[in-house]
């Protein structure tokens, strides 16, 4: 019998997946007469495999020793090492299942092309099998996202197209809207949609969750995941809900997401957070908040460095939502004051790798002020305040601006680098040189262009309250350093430019000094 097999309704138009699933989840219902396809966690795997593809699943499980004694818990805490698959994350699951789906029911034929929105997991994993399998693969993402992510899509074959990180997501220029054009230009595409695809929740159902509860013996206290697509929490959570009610069923939600239940622990003036791959200021049709048990609200104070901790103190090379969710682990079982014999398991879904110039950097760590900036060098100049730098007046330019009008400004004042300003005065964002060669040699500007589509919305920054220490720790990766005076909370925040440092800049100081 022919399977049902999930049509995106982002083919048709640019639309929220929050609509509920058709066939609604039922703890008793006759999993024998499902129209879905399932999958056999058991299936036996030869000792040489066809194609890395064949390497997805039975991921280990491993006990925790040093951070739960550091921690004063005495229940075993054990991680599910997702990152030991072949594409890194756990997403190499789902992106094969609904992929597999698609081909064995005649949707996705030989001169087909993948477009599909991601944060960049899925889009490894969906790169990984489009190469493996010979299509082509446009992948859809945040400027946010690592670039670790996209140079390994790249190297995969696929194509990469940023958004900006302003933009909405079910705007035209937003990663739903983007999908959506991209689909209907490009001809015999198809659109997987990870945010709303059964197969999502349901790879999980039937494979990460059985996995989970062989390798616990059947028992299984509590279980931690986090949400961006809610398939991994929605399918995990629904099965043990079946198997094994009265395991507790956690969510880690970044502040900022509106995620988690009840929506008032939501309530924040944080618009912006840096761990990937978790939660959306709209609710997935994947996820299904029903099955959680408890919601923990986490910030990237708390998940970032939980996962250099976790790097440092367990050996476990893992990405920053491990963090995230590791961190939440600690709290829920400190919360339900779990000894001896009681097992916690917790989800790491994706590796280091996706991160290396990110949280595992500690000038990046330092810069957003996650980590100590420590003067181990004892130079007596670090703790003065920015100010004494005595940097020239900041040249800036309105963002409605053309590329060639601020190029123009800025060979006439002998910059690389130039703010741009909102109608308030408040930096938008920062355009260089190299970004005008990269976009220009790309084709993805024009000298006519607005520099709007062309900035840097990301740029390095720290507040005017800084020390000289954390300037000179930031331009040892940065090429130059935004001085800010942020003012306000949430999004009536202004971000006004106080000052440009460049290594010239601090050079100039340094000199004085001695």
């Amino acid at each position: 019998m022919s399977k049902y097999v999930y049509r995106s309704p982002l083919n048709d138009a640019i639309c929220a997946p929050e609509r509920e699933q058709k066939c609604p989840w039922n703890p008793k219902a006759d999993r024998s007469t499902s129209i879905h396809t399932k999958v056999n966690w058991q299936a036996p795997r030869p000792k040489i495999l066809p194609n890395a593809l064949h390497a997805i699943g039975n991921t280990p499980l491993i006990k925790l020793n040093r951070i739960p004694q550091q921690e004063g818990l005495e229940c075993d805490i054990y991680v599910k090492c997702e990152f030991f698959n072949p594409g890194g994350s756990v997403k190499d699951r789902m992106a094969n299942r609904i992929l597999t789906d698609a081909e064995n029911e005649g949707i996705l034929k030989p001169g087909c092309t993948i477009i599909e929105p991601s944060s960049g997991n899925t889009g490894i994993g969906l790169a990984m099998a489009a190469a493996i399998k010979g299509y082509r693969c446009i992948i859809v993402m945040s400027e946010k996202i690592s670039k670790e992510k996209e140079y390994v899509m790249r190297a995969l074959g696929a194509e990469v197209i940023r958004c900006p990180v302003t933009a909405n997501s079910f705007s035209p220029y937003g990663m739903f809207g983007t999908v959506h054009r991209l689909s209907k230009e490009i001809p015999n595409s198809i659109i997987f949609d990870q945010f709303s695809n059964p197969g999502n929740p349901l790879t999980h159902y039937d494979t990460t969750a059985e996995e989970i509860y062989d390798q616990c013996d059947k028992q299984v206290d509590m279980i931690i995941m986090g949400a961006g697509t809610g398939g991994t929490v929605t399918g995990i959570g629904r099965k043990f809900k079946e198997i094994s009610p009265n395991t507790e069923i956690v969510c880690a939600d970044p502040i900022g997401s509106s995620f988690a239940l009840p929506e008032a622990i939501n309530k924040t003036d944080v618009t912006f957070w840096e761990i990937e791959g978790m939660g959306y200021d709209f609710i997935p049709s994947t996820l299904d908040r029903k099955v959680i048990d408890t919601w923990i609200k986490v910030g990237d104070e708390n998940a970032l460095p939980m996962a250099r901790r976790m790097i440092k103190d367990e050996g476990l090379l893992i990405g920053a939502s491990s963090g995230a969710m590791m961190w939440a682990a600690i709290q829920a079982a400190k919360a339900k004051n779990y000894g001896r014999g009681k097992r916690v398991v917790v989800m790491l879904p994706d590796s280091i790798r996706n991160y290396l110039t990110k949280f595992v950097c500690d000038q990046w760590m330092e810069e957003r002020n996650l980590q100590p900036c420590v003067n181990i060098n004892n130079h007596p100049w670090w703790n003065l305040n920015v100010s004494q730098l005595n940097l020239p007046e900041v040249q800036t330019v309105p963002v409605n601006s053309s590329i060639e009008q601020t190029l123009n400004l800025m060979k006439k004042l002998g910059l690389s680098q130039i703010p741009a300003l909102d109608d308030q005065g408040g930096v938008v964002g920062v355009l260089s040189m190299q970004l005008i060669i990269n976009k220009l040699t790309s084709g993805k500007a024009k000298l006519s262009d607005s520099i709007a589509d062309a900035i840097d919305r990301l740029y390095p920054r720290v507040e005017k309250s800084a020390n000289v220490g954390l300037v000179s720790r930031v331009l040892e990766r940065e090429p130059y350093l935004l001085i800010l005076d942020t003012q306000g909370k949430g999004p009536s925040k202004i971000n006004k430019p106080v000052g440009v440092v460049t290594p010239l800049d601090f050079l100039q100081f340094l000199q004085k000094q001695h």
